[in-house]
């Protein structure tokens, strides 16, 4: 490219009027580093949206901007034709979005039953009075937060190990856990950050079909960050591309993968270490 020449723009999402969550012209800046630049984003009412790019383009801290660990210094944030921007991480959860770590964040000396539990009394009506004295309605609320909790462990596919702690799981059932435990807000938006880090191609290729179920007999609409990209490329609708903070690309698979942009980012332009920054 010369001097001369301009990076084509990479037209906004138009709004549908469906959008599960939207984040309009989104900046984040850290005293005089701008880690996201004016990024505009969607997911639709029952999609599956993959964020992309580099290490150090930008998508977790977009993810914290959309959850509410950061606030954005400018741009707002919607979920459900609802604004969100700058509220608070719990009362963006209880308005129905999920979210999932790169790093596995369990509660390692509960069950898993248990910390599915955690995440359902969100939810639940009790409080400390009817909890202390064990009333009658209180009981049978907990009983169904427990039936519950079991029928979600047995949607992952880890109803078997209910009753074991969270650290002697195995690696992908901790992060099944994570999921059911994101399920247990009873979510219109799960995000899932690096769902598969760690998996083998067996079990990144079943966590596809996974994904998939979650969002067609949950209702859920999904939000991946992900790094790999044959997962990407099957689980995706829609694929978004970020690069040193700001939207390079955005289509299907197909329009992704012939993207010389993208690949440009991810490669550099000679194939060499130029695009794999570190974070």
């Amino acid at each position: 490219m010369t001097a001369t020449e301009t990076e084509p723009e990479v037209p906004a999402p138009t709004p549908t009027g469906n959008d599960a969550l939207r984040a309009d012209d989104i900046v984040i800046a850290f005293g005089g580093l701008i880690a996201v630049n004016g990024v505009t984003f969607n997911v639709p009412e029952g999609g599956i949206v993959s964020l992309i790019g580099p290490n150090g383009a930008g998508k977790t801290t977009f993810f914290n901007v959309l959850t509410g660990l950061y606030r954005p210094t400018s741009g707002n944030v919607y979920l459900g034709g609802r604004e969100v921007t700058g509220k608070a991480p719990h009362r963006i959860a209880k308005m129905g979005l999920a979210r999932t770590f790169q790093n596995i964040r369990l509660f390692n000396l509960m069950t898993a039953e248990e910390n599915v539990m955690v995440a359902m009394h969100s939810h639940l009506r009790s409080g400390i009075a009817s909890t202390v004295f064990s009333m009658p309605w209180q009981r049978r609320e907990e009983h169904r937060a427990h039936d519950a909790s079991r029928d979600l462990l047995e949607f992952v596919g880890i109803g078997k190990v209910r009753n074991e702690y969270a650290r002697n799981l195995s690696y992908g059932d901790q992060r099944r856990l994570e999921v059911a435990r994101a399920l247990a807000l009873q979510p219109k938006v799960l995000l899932l950050d690096e769902p598969t880090a760690g998996m083998n191609p067996q079990e990144s290729a079943q966590f596809v079909d996974f994904v998939h179920r979650v969002r067609d007999e949950k209702q859920v609409s999904v939000l991946l960050i992900e790094h790999d990209m044959s997962v990407v490329m099957r689980v995706s609708e829609r694929i978004t591309v970020l690069d040193r903070g700001e939207r390079i690309a955005e289509g299907g698979p197909d329009d992704i993968r012939a993207n010389e942009r993208v690949v440009e980012a991810y490669l550099g332009k000679t194939g060499t270490r130029e695009g794999r920054r570190d974070k």
